[in-house]
């Protein structure tokens, strides 16, 4: 009901990705009021039903406080999503991202302004993208001074950034490709139904990840060889391999960023500690980011825009 919340609400972020939808209320300094969220995300929402699933989830909101300003990121702007938002070149400033975002009306007479994703090319001129985690280290880049972000993920992305610079990225599928070899590859034979955790192995995969002098595409077959041998128990091989693909991505980031001392982890905590642990083999710490930065970014670019 109006009235109960400890402020006066001022910002509607939305945080919708492919699973999963996450509705935040921002009051002053975008502090969180109140939040939903559902498996509401692009790929689960039929036929391109956006507008009935924001009505549903912030209908009350806008009733009992509204009208207010609505902000979206994530790939409900991609080209699959309710709006494209085309991509934004890095380096990229919150001004620069807020002063392109795409908006449309929604049913309830709202206006969405969607984030725009961000694009950069690595030196060989081949394009990268992001969407949504924009927003995730453009709340988190105030939290610290860190420089070089590692946000955690099907599409793991290392990000670096300067004061309040989005500078560039690099995009690894570590977990797109744990999965497919798990499932789909001669690695996932010798893996049983039920795995446990394995410390040593996930540490002695990471460790040959990090190794030099063979290419990833030698070292993977070691997933199957060393239980062929008996060498690693067949419980143990998923996470010899989870540690195999995270050394080889941790190797080639931090060759593009040798002088990094202390990088910032972005995402979900069991994740984050996964990559922290093989970082710490790598002899680089790590630090989680607190949650939510998502709406912290949001809040950002809503100032930015003007729109709060």
């Amino acid at each position: 009901m109006p009235g109960t919340l400890p402020a006066a609400p001022q910002l509607i972020a939305l945080d919708w990705g492919t699973s999963s939808l996450r509705a935040y209320l921002l009051g002053e300094n975008g502090a969180c009021l109140a939040q939903a969220s559902g498996a509401f995300g692009i790929l689960k929402v039929a036929d391109g039903g956006f507008d009935a699933t924001y009505v549903r989830v912030c209908e009350s909101w806008q009733r009992d406080y509204g009208p207010l300003p609505v902000l979206a990121s994530g790939m409900i702007g991609s080209r699959q999503g309710w709006l494209e938002a085309p991509y934004v070149p890095c380096p990229a400033t919150p001004a620069q991202i807020a002063a392109s975002l795409a908006s449309l009306e929604a049913s309830d007479g709202a206006r969405i302004h969607i984030v725009p994703g961000l694009s950069c090319r690595d030196a060989q001129g081949v394009p990268d993208v992001m969407r949504g985690e924009e927003t995730q280290l453009l709340g988190a880049i105030g939290t610290r001074d860190d420089a070089l972000w590692v946000l955690p993920g099907t599409h793991s992305k290392w990000a670096r950034s300067r004061s309040e610079t989005l500078l560039d990225f690099t995009t690894y599928m570590t977990g797109e490709l744990y999965a497919v070899l798990c499932g789909h590859s001669i690695l996932g034979r010798l893996m049983p139904a039920a795995t446990r955790s394995d410390a040593a192995a996930f540490a002695r995969g990471v460790g040959y990840g990090l190794s030099t002098g063979a290419d990833l595409s030698r070292k993977l077959f070691s997933a199957r060889t060393l239980g062929l041998f008996g060498e690693l128990p067949a419980e143990g091989l998923a996470d010899y391999l989870s540690g195999l693909l995270l050394g080889a991505e941790i190797r080639d980031a931090l060759s593009r960023s040798p002088a990094a001392t202390e990088i910032g982890l972005i995402g979900e905590p069991g994740l984050c500690e996964r990559y922290g642990a093989a970082l710490e083999i790598a002899g680089v710490r790590a630090h989680a980011v607190p949650g939510d930065a998502a709406a912290r970014g949001l809040w950002r670019v809503a100032v930015a825009a003007g729109l709060v």
